[in-house]
């Protein structure tokens, strides 16, 4: 093909990076053609032929380094002379774009000649920083979660990257568990749905597009459910429930075309996820048809030692290499010890060959054994309007007494308080080590959108888990001098993602403590919560006149915020997880088993003597500026047989005075089953827009197999008899009963 030949010649698949612009442009032009036409020439025939074509030629080292990733920290004079020789099939988070050019010329160029994979924790934005994906389940919108995704890629990729380690679709039930602020939520149904949407942005149309790059479905399987919330602890998930909840999203992720996925750190039921030959090959592999290829999180197949699963790295590879794990991250034990492995016989080679197929595979998707281009990235313009629009979705008012907001020409002067109200790095969250800057702060935007002169800044404390007292004084004169005082509180970026479990979800350092500082001025409060998990304040609540949560925003979280305080867009945000009243309500969810004796005014039922059993705020909950009501529900039918479908409206009506969306929310309830089945569950959800004293009618059809449940490996649809619901949250909404019959 001439212009595989023409891209041959200057540089591979970065091409010449000294060239003039107008041959550059040529040649990128003429790369990416050349890239898409030929992957989408290649049958999946042609693919598994050109693999034998490979496997037959390498040897058994060169395989196992392909199933061998490392860390990129630069380029030395050694990492060359491995890429050369095939040491290394991967490389991730690292590496400038003409390393990884050079990289990529010396893979292609040495033995065996096979490409390097780029990876890269592309997890909610890479330049331009999105909402952390708690608060994009937040915006309930798959369609400009696709979007936020599809711009992260095209960033990623015109860094030379192929890879993210993302979506992560762990069902999350414990705030305290710090990688809940990566996660979905608590609900199968939405994580599913938004995963799905994530993986349609960051591959596109197609792998081997240059802009795309491949997701990975992690971290597989059951590892939300870790035991008392502390990170890479045990999991104990009957399968029953591991089918129903946790194993739900990934299958989803599956069915929506994921490239790969990632074991996780955890055990499940006793056997490390590393080394679960149920999961990884049962499940994924038989059952569900899964052709791409399984990568370990980080040293996890020797961290199987520890789990007291493997005897040593030797025994550890073999178990991770026999369960169905093809690459291995960052550690070295299936290239030191596969070779005595096979010389053994205590390792099939050919489990070797069937993880370098399933590399391969994804490899050619991918396109990487063609000239691939690096396209443009996006513009930073348009790239901060999808980050603006998400983070203004994502934010879920909680509390609005007296319709203090939006604020109004007639609020006067503001006390801006609080240390996340200027706090660029931790307005950004967790895992945004490629955030390119100029983010946008609440402070910024309110100082831009009000005056200089209506807005005076005290930050309080420090930080957020500053405990000095030193900034009470002035932050106290300060709420004085103003009309209203709005409050940026939650928690630093490091206290939630990987390794930030929290014992306590109470406010960090003398935040508290500062509210009650500012409350004593007696001017009207409004507290803005920046924070990566659900916390407790029920008191700072009590306190405030208005709650809006935030989470961590992203590049242009503070230019959301400062929209929504002031009334140009109206919250319309659900939360993705249920808040808990306190610590020991933990764990909370909203899809629970009802118990032979449910919540009551008796003695002996299932609730605390303490505080109500039911959470601060429930899941799907969210206010508007404006009020919502539901009315004159209807079904299609009282009875479908099974096999059929039925379709459940109700009217929804602006009732207030102002434009805003709303997200009704379908929930279904299997009155009598075989197993006792969930009080609700998420079963559908629409955004709408209203203008004020409008009405629509919003419908759902549903077939009844989407009411169908796991009994052990067996999902089944049941006849009986079903409530739904359409309603603002998961503990409201105008029912119906219905019943499914043979």
């Amino acid at each position: 093909m001439e212009c595989a030949t023409f891209a041959g010649k200057n540089g591979g698949q970065f091409g010449n990076l000294h060239a003039k612009p107008t041959a550059i442009m040529f040649r990128i032009i003429c790369l990416w053609l050349c890239a898409i036409s030929a992957i989408w020439a290649a049958t999946p025939a042609e693919i598994e032929k050109t693999i034998d074509g490979l496997l037959a030629r390498m040897t058994l080292q060169e395989k196992l380094g392909q199933m061998s990733q490392n860390a990129m920290t630069g380029l030395s004079s050694e990492l060359k002379e491995e890429i050369r020789r095939g040491r290394w099939g991967s490389l991730f988070n690292g590496g400038t774009l003409a390393e990884k050019a050079e990289a990529q010329q010396l893979a292609r160029s040495g033995k065996p000649g096979i490409p390097l994979i780029f990876g890269q924790d592309v997890i909610h934005g890479y330049k331009i920083i999105v909402p952390i994906p708690l608060g994009q389940a937040a915006s309930w919108n798959p369609e400009l979660i696709r979007q936020a995704a599809r711009m992260a890629a095209r960033e990623a990729a015109a860094d030379g990257i192929h890879w993210t380690f993302a979506p992560m679709m762990d069902i999350a039930r414990d705030p305290r568990w710090g990688r809940i602020a990566e996660s979905l939520g608590e609900d199968p149904y939405l994580a599913g749905e938004l995963a799905m949407a994530m993986v349609r942005g960051f591959q596109g149309e197609s792998l081997s597009a240059p802009d795309s790059i491949a997701a990975c479905a992690k971290h597989y399987v059951g590892y939300g459910a870790a035991e008392a919330g502390r990170d890479y602890n045990s999991t104990w998930i009957p399968e029953t429930v591991l089918r129903n909840i946790y194993l739900e999203p990934f299958r989803m992720a599956r069915e929506s075309g994921v490239a790969t996925f990632m074991s996780a750190f955890n055990s499940l039921n006793g056997i490390p996820a590393s080394g679960n030959e149920f999961t990884l090959r049962e499940v994924l592999r038989r059952e569900w048809g899964f052709d791409g290829f399984v990568v370990s999180d980080y040293t996890s197949i020797p961290e199987m030692i520890q789990h007291g699963f493997a005897a040593n790295p030797k025994d550890a590879a073999r178990k991770g290499i026999e369960s169905g794990v093809d690459m291995e991250m960052v550690s070295t034990s299936y290239y030191d010890s596969g070779p005595a492995l096979v010389a053994s016989k205590q390792l099939d080679p050919k489990l070797i060959d069937q993880s370098v197929r399933n590399i391969l595979r994804v490899k050619l998707r991918l396109g990487l054994f063609e000239d691939r281009p690096v396209p443009p990235p996006p513009p930073d313009a348009e790239a901060r309007s999808v980050a603006q629009r998400l983070a203004a979705e994502s934010l879920v008012l909680l509390k609005n007494e007296g319709n203090i907001l939006p604020l109004t020409a007639k609020s006067g002067r503001v006390a801006v308080i609080g240390p996340m109200a200027d706090s660029p790095d931790n307005q950004v969250g967790t895992w945004a080590m490629n955030a390119a800057g100029n983010v946008v702060t609440p402070l910024a935007a309110l100082r831009e959108r009000l005056g200089a002169d209506r807005v005076v800044w005290i930050p309080g404390l420090r930080d957020t888990r500053d405990r000095t007292r030193s900034g009470f004084e002035t932050a106290l004169q300060a709420a004085r001098s103003a009309d209203v005082s709005l409050l940026f509180l939650g928690e630093d970026a490091s206290l939630s993602g990987e390794a930030a479990s929290r014992a306590y979800l109470d406010l960090p350092g003398a935040q508290e403590d500062l509210v009650d500082e500012v409350a004593k001025a007696g001017t009207p409060m409004v507290v803005v919560f920046l924070a990566g998990r659900p916390l407790t304040f029920h008191s700072v609540s009590e306190k405030a006149r208005a709650v809006l949560w935030a989470w961590h925003p992203g590049t242009m979280g503070g230019a959301a915020i400062a929209d929504a305080l002031l009334g140009t867009i109206s919250p319309s945000g659900k939360l993705p997880v249920s808040f808990p009243r306190t610590l020991g309500q933990v764990p909370i969810y909203y899809n629970h088993l009802n118990t032979g004796r449910p919540p009551g005014d008796d003695k002996y039922t299932s609730k605390y003597l303490d505080v109500p059993v039911t959470p601060e705020y429930p899941f799907g909950y969210g206010l508007s500026y404006t009020k919502f009501t539901y009315a004159n529900p209807k079904l299609s039918a009282a009875q479908v047989k099974l096999g059929g479908s039925f379709t459940f409206s109700a009217e929804v009506s602006n009732t207030g005075g102002r434009d805003a969306d709303e997200i009704a929310q379908l929930y279904v309830r299997d009155l009598v089953a075989s197993e006792a089945r969930p009080v609700r569950e998420l079963k559908g959800f629409r955004r709408l827009h209203l203008k004020a004293g409008e009405t629509q009618t919003v419908e759902f059809t549903v077939k009844t197999g989407e009411l169908a449940f796991y009994k052990g490996a067996r999902r089944v649809t049941e006849p009986g008899t079903f409530q739904a619901w359409i309603g603002p949250d998961s503990t409201a909404g105008v029912q119906v009963q219905f019943e499914i019959v043979p």
